[in-house]
């Protein structure tokens, strides 16, 4: 059943507080704690009636610790020398990479794809259809890659500056090779890589393949590094600080995949990301229009990692995204 519990409207502040609040972060010793003064955010809430949190954990001599972020994983520590960042937002976020259309597995056109999303306010699409391993995903041959570039070529002529990047969602194969050679790889603008294939690994293995992935130049960005499926499938075993790690060395880029059921890279591993210096993106991996809406889900799992506008790639406007995409191209040709 469903608890209801019922205070009076002075104490509703703290109650709310102490009855929804995480204890890791409610009973953790306060930093900031003077003589005589409660030790705990919950002594704090039993000691006065406030108005807003933002007054208790003014009182307490905190910055202000957002919802999302009251785990007990550093944040007191932080709030207690003001240095808890400013946390991305949904109107950050100014185009949107990895999305699929009926060249694959999608339920939208191209064009239906990019005129949703351009009519929504972005200024960019990544479109990433599956490449030819994905078979039981309708993945693209050469010949459909060739096809899909040049109505590209001409949606991007029609609908400027709108701009679709002409991605692709290479299989990570089983020798961590990517799908394709490496002449059709050249003809994108950026290449996420992805496993969807072989998912019975140990950790070893795993980590292995993902690392030969991450060191291929063609790799633009890491989609869902575990592969998970919440609630349904447990993502296959990695070692994450070597995979973040390699991701910092290569520059590539790890995905947040926001489709509910992924949320994945998981937020408990981006603070470690951005303290590498490995930027993030809120991919959708939308394989419908309405599959946009999702990339609200990944804002919530990057804020909760407390992921900055900064070290989020989709918040770079069209000509700084399509800037990063050539110059990262001519540094591997090179």
């Amino acid at each position: 059943g469903i608890a209801v519990r019922m205070v009076a409207v002075d104490d509703f502040v703290n109650q709310l507080f102490t009855a929804t609040g995480n204890e890791a972060h409610l009973g953790a010793p306060l930093p900031s704690a003077g003589p005589g003064q409660p030790a705990t955010l919950r002594q704090w809430a039993k000691r006065e009636v406030f108005a807003s949190e933002e007054a208790l954990y003014e009182k307490a001599g905190l910055q202000y610790v957002v919802p999302e972020l009251r785990e007990g994983l550093g944040e007191l520590e932080l709030a207690a020398e003001h240095k808890i960042p400013t946390l991305l937002q949904d109107s950050d976020l100014r185009g949107s990479l990895h999305n699929h259309s009926t060249y694959s597995d999608g339920n939208h056109s191209l064009r239906q794809m990019a005129t949703f999303l351009r009519d929504a306010g972005y200024e960019y699409l990544g479109i990433c259809d599956h490449s030819q391993a994905a078979h039981y995903a309708n993945g693209l041959g050469p010949e459909r890659v060739r096809q899909q570039q040049r109505e590209i070529d001409e949606l991007n002529a029609e609908l400027a500056p709108f701009r679709i990047f002409k991605g692709i969602e290479a299989d990570i194969l089983g020798d961590g090779s990517l799908d394709y050679d490496a002449e059709l790889r050249d003809s994108f603008d950026f290449i996420v890589a992805s496993i969807h294939s072989n998912l019975k690994m140990d950790e070893q293995r795993a980590t292995e393949r993902l690392l030969a992935a991450i060191a291929n130049p063609h790799c633009t960005m890491l989609g869902h590094p575990t592969g998970r499926l919440l609630l349904r499938r447990a993502g296959y075993p990695i070692d994450f600080k070597a995979v973040i790690d390699a991701c910092a060395e290569h520059q590539v880029i790890i995905e947040i995949n926001a489709n509910p059921w992924r949320l994945d890279l998981d937020w408990r591993w981006v603070r470690y990301a951005i303290s590498q210096g490995v930027q993030l993106s809120i991919n959708p991996d939308a394989h419908h229009t309405n599959g946009y809406a999702d990339m609200r889900y990944g804002v919530l799992a990057g804020r909760k990692g407390m992921l900055t506008k900064e070290m989020t790639f989709n918040t770079k406007s069209v000509e700084e995204a399509a800037a990063y995409f050539a110059a990262r191209k001519q540094k591997y040709k090179n």
